[in-house]
């Protein structure tokens, strides 16, 4: 944006100062987006627990017992559920939807000029509509398995987490256990938020870049089922999406979750950088 240069010398300007995380928090939480995400994962739980209380009791499989079939176990199990069905495509959207929608709203809305010519650098700006996405992003991510284990703590105890494979862990060890699967979920997600941010840069249609960023992630999941596919697999974030489950084993595994963590956060760093390149040289118009 012309002007920016000049300014960078004017007294008191300071690039680092400009559109502060606070400001830019305090406008996406108010967003009517943020707020109707927030209420649909805060009620999930509890539309679980309404299921599960109408369902009755359900036996596993040919005789096997899955997580689902001790959902009812405990607060610990049923957290632990809850995050297992969300997290292959529930999670995905409020990730691709914060961070396909940080800079492309402002563009549709006609404003992104104006930030620009506040003066805010483009660096600064990309920096603090990432951080405060991804911010969300990991709220969004802990919001819901934390609802689910105070509201399944008060409808069915608080107790051991019982492993459907065989043997438990106290309430103690599972609780910081789950707390480690949800940081392997929202770290395992980054690539969905890294997608989504990049494609908020190239168009100015906020659904484009959320759609294609959980239209990519559909894509990868789809991939990971084809077996034909062999050890290509690994090389797909989606392969190793529930690979937190080893963790929540009287002796954890933590093989998948490291070379999860690996591929998303390479992937990840590649379309981040793609999105700063992008900006840097985008000619703004609206």
């Amino acid at each position: 944006m012309s002007g920016t240069t000049a300014v960078e010398s004017a007294p008191g300007y300071r690039a680092g100062r400009t559109l502060p995380l606070r400001v830019e928090a305090a406008r996406q939480l108010r967003r009517r987006r943020t707020l109707v995400m927030g209420a649909v994962l805060a009620v999930l739980p509890f539309v679980l627990i309404a299921a599960f209380a109408i369902g009755g009791d359900r036996q596993g499989r040919d005789g096997r017992v899955t997580l689902m079939d001790t959902a009812t176990a405990s607060g610990a199990n049923f957290a632990a559920t809850a995050l297992f069905v969300s997290a292959g495509f529930l999670l995905v959207v409020p990730v691709a939807l914060f961070c396909g929608d940080a800079v492309a709203s402002e563009a549709s809305w006609s404003s992104l000029r104006y930030l620009l010519a506040a003066p805010v650098p483009r660096a600064r700006l990309l920096w603090a509509k990432l951080a405060v996405a991804l911010a969300f992003s990991a709220a969004a991510m802990v919001l819901l398995p934390l609802v689910a284990l105070a509201a399944g703590t008060a409808a069915y105890g608080w107790g051991p987490l019982r492993i459907p494979t065989g043997g438990s862990l106290d309430a103690g060890t599972a609780t910081g256990r789950l707390a480690l699967c949800v940081a392997f979920v929202f770290v395992g997600q980054l690539v969905t938020a890294a997608l989504a941010f990049w494609l908020s840069t190239v168009t100015d249609a906020p659904l484009g870049a959320v759609g294609g960023a959980m239209g990519l992630t559909i894509v990868g999941n789809v991939l990971d089922a084809v077996t034909a596919l062999g050890d290509w697999r690994d090389l797909l974030p989606a392969h190793w999406q529930y690979a937190w489950a080893d963790a929540l084993q009287p002796r954890p595994e933590y093989g998948g979750m490291v070379k999860g963590t690996a591929v998303s956060v390479a992937y990840a760093v590649v379309f981040f950088a793609l999105a700063f390149r992008h900006f840097r040289g985008k000619d703004v118009v609206s």
